[in-house]
């Protein structure tokens, strides 16, 4: 439990005082330095007083960080949402103990109402992370250990090579799994993605073409099918081949906007200024945040004349160009990673 112990250690320096017996300011001052052993006497004292929300939650917090849940929990868990900075110390440790004991179904369960209740709590979505990421490895081992036959197996096993960039890898293991069951949907459609990913060769090109058209066969309506095709058809020359597969996406998923993008994008080139902008402002209406719909709608309105318009988009853009404050951006670019997309 010393992960616990050290979770809320650090995060107790910070709180407010509590108003109370001596035993209980002693037992949280002893909490706050990491003398459980200390603590644990003098809250027991404290927390005598039944109507001691304050000692109750810190003697409980003080079992569960000297790797006693089972005794902590029914008190964490009791703890009042109506004290807002314990109920949060509580249901973290809680989730702790949970996890730690293997009850993954009340952990997520009160995962649940932490983010409702603390939506933008650091350690509450950190904590959510990291048992989500649990709950992934331990099903997964348990998926290649109880069924290493299975389809899925290489499926999943071909994500994860593309995670790690390793496409061959992953092309290899989608191939295995569309064997295993060659009437899966989307297992086409991800090895053509994978294959694409590795190559962007004339032979690549044909190959991922054709796993498209397999995925096709089996969903006649996979927008995201049709949409590759056209990417295909765009980088082989093929405009209104592409033209024709863009317009089916969008047909099958109006909201598309990678397909409305690319519309629009064509539109502007054959200076169908009109649709174009039509095209481009419905995509930035449903992805705000997206740089490449943005940019685009400025491109036609600089091409079409409308130079007002387009000085808002390159306003609009600059703003979403600009790097996000803050300790977690500065952490980031030491990694030499970008942040997420908003």
């Amino acid at each position: 439990m010393r992960a616990i112990s050290r979770l809320f250690a650090i995060a107790l320096l910070a709180t407010v005082l509590f108003a109370g017996s001596s035993e209980r300011e002693e037992g949280i001052a002893a909490f706050n330095r990491g003398q459980y052993s200390v603590a644990l006497p003098k809250l027991s004292a404290a927390a005598r007083d039944k109507s001691d929300v304050t000692a109750r939650t810190f003697l409980a917090l003080t079992q569960a960080a000297m790797g006693n849940c089972k005794t902590a929990i029914p008190n964490l868990i009791a703890t009042p949402p109506s004290s807002t900075d314990l109920y949060r110390l509580a249901g973290l440790a809680a989730v702790k103990c949970f996890s730690s004991t293997g009850d993954d179904a009340q952990a997520y369960t009160l995962l649940v109402k932490l983010g409702q209740r603390f939506p933008n709590d650091a350690d509450v979505l950190y904590l959510t992370a990291k048992v989500h990421m649990k709950a992934f490895n331990d099903a997964t081992f348990a998926m290649f250990q109880r069924t290493p036959a299975s389809y899925r197996v290489h499926e999943l096993s071909a994500e994860i090579f593309e995670v790690q960039n390793r496409y061959s890898d992953a092309v290899a293991e989608y191939r295995k799994a569309i064997e295993a069951n060659p009437k899966a949907p989307e297992l086409h459609f991800r090895l053509g993605r994978a294959i694409l990913l590795e190559s962007h060769s004339p032979e690549a090109l044909q190959q991922a073409s054709e796993e498209f058209r397999s995925e096709l066969k089996l969903s006649p309506e996979d927008a995201a099918s049709e949409f590759q095709l056209g990417q295909i058809a765009q980088v082989e020359g093929h405009t209104e081949t592409a033209r024709s597969h863009f317009e089916r996406a969008l047909t099958l998923s109006p909201d598309f906007v990678q397909a409305l993008i690319a519309l629009g994008k064509m539109d502007t080139q054959a200076k169908q200024y009109p649709q174009a902008i039509e095209m481009l402002s419905h995509a930035t209406r449903l992805q705000p945040a997206n740089e490449t719909a943005h940019y685009a709608l400025l491109t036609a309105y600089r091409d079409s004349g409308q130079m007002d318009k387009a000085k808002a988009e390159k306003d609009l853009l600059d703003k979403l160009q600009k790097p996000p404050e803050g300790e977690f951006s500065d952490f980031l670019k030491k990694l030499g990673e970008k942040p997420p997309a908003q």
